[in-house]
């Protein structure tokens, strides 16, 4: 009894019978059944190390990257590469501009390329809800959720953005500043920059205050220079601001520049924190108190559930890895 056998009994084709098979999505609730019931029916079990022979012919694995210039992306990026070198298995690289759709991407990819497994760095879950279906492979997001988007062949590792952002916030507000702007990222849902201005808005309504958002919180990208343009405009209609939370520490570097140009310093004008903990935030004058993601777990985690689907070994998961609040020079008690 093979693939075939299955296939005429159920009066499906060998791929719908293959994507049921494999967990994939893109086939009726009709279809499924009725070829689960003929496997049932005929005894017939998937031989999961068949398939992962299958998977180690095919293509290496692809990881798609948003933005040239995430040092996070970069950290991460190191930890899969060994973690799948030391399984004897290869990472192709791939790159994109952060107007780029990434699972636009990744769908023109499989049909070139036919990777065994995909990893995606910095992508947005509303993309993968709206385009995701086509592919067929074991993937895994890194660094936001795709818990609840349903497709059985999409893991996720990321951390509780919510939470740390609100950590962050509240830390400044025990330094006594009551008066803080947000910056980074926009609020499309689904966006990990969503997730983070809500926690910053979490935190200063457990404490009484609330985020006003036409005044305190002001979009930009994730660059020194996103960075640089966001706080001057935000200073510019709220003056008496005297701490800042920046969604990322690219954007934290650039708004620490800016600060200076603008004849102010950091910490004792203004106070400063960052996201992410990436290593130039230990070096930078003054060192950047920013949330440090444990690159070294969302690696050695997304590795683990890249390698159980592209064995065969069980369906999606969705983990959360650590974070901590570093404290370092950038932030002032009042």
């Amino acid at each position: 009894m093979d693939i075939r056998d299955i296939a005429e009994r159920s009066g499906y084709g060998v791929g719908t019978v293959s994507r049921v098979i494999n967990g994939q999505p893109n086939v009726s609730e009709r279809a499924r059944e009725r070829i689960l019931e003929v496997m049932g029916a005929c005894g017939y079990e998937p031989n999961a190390n068949a398939r992962y022979l299958k998977m180690r012919s095919q293509s290496p694995v692809a990881a798609f990257v948003m933005g040239v210039g995430n040092r996070l992306f970069g950290d991460v990026l190191r930890e899969i590469q060994s973690g799948l070198a030391r399984e004897g298995e290869d990472l192709s690289v791939t790159y994109l501009d952060d107007d780029a759709t990434e699972v636009s991407e990744a769908v023109r990819y499989q049909r070139a390329r036919h990777p065994k497994g995909m990893v995606f760095l910095g992508g947005e879950t509303s993309a993968f809800r709206d385009g995701f279906a086509p592919i067929e492979v074991p993937c895994v997001l890194v660094t936001s959720s795709a818990e609840g988007l349903g497709f059985p062949n999409l893991s996720s590792v990321t951390i509780d953005n919510e939470g740390a952002a609100a950590e962050a916030v509240g830390h400044l507000w025990g330094c006594g500043h009551r008066r803080i702007g947000v910056l980074g990222g926009s609020l499309e849902p689904g966006k990990v920059a969503a997730a983070r201005v809500a926690g910053a808005a979490r935190a200063l309504a457990e404490r009484g205050s609330a985020l006003d958002l036409e005044r305190d919180y002001e979009p930009c990208d994730y660059s020194e220079e996103g960075g640089y343009g966001a706080v001057r405009r935000l200073l510019e209609r709220a003056p008496d601001v005297t701490a800042v939370f920046a969604l990322g520490d690219v954007i934290a570097f650039g708004a620490v520049r800016a600060i200076r140009d603008l004849g102010r310093s950091v910490p004792e004008d203004l106070s400063v924190v960052g996201f992410d903990g990436t290593a130039l935030a230990r070096y930078a004058v003054p060192r950047i108190t920013t949330i440090r993601q444990d690159t070294v777990a969302l690696g050695e985690r997304t590795v683990a559930l890249l390698l159980r689907g592209m064995r065969g070994e069980g369906g999606c998961a969705h983990e959360l890895v650590g974070y901590e609040l570093v404290r370092q020079e950038s932030v002032r008690r009042l």
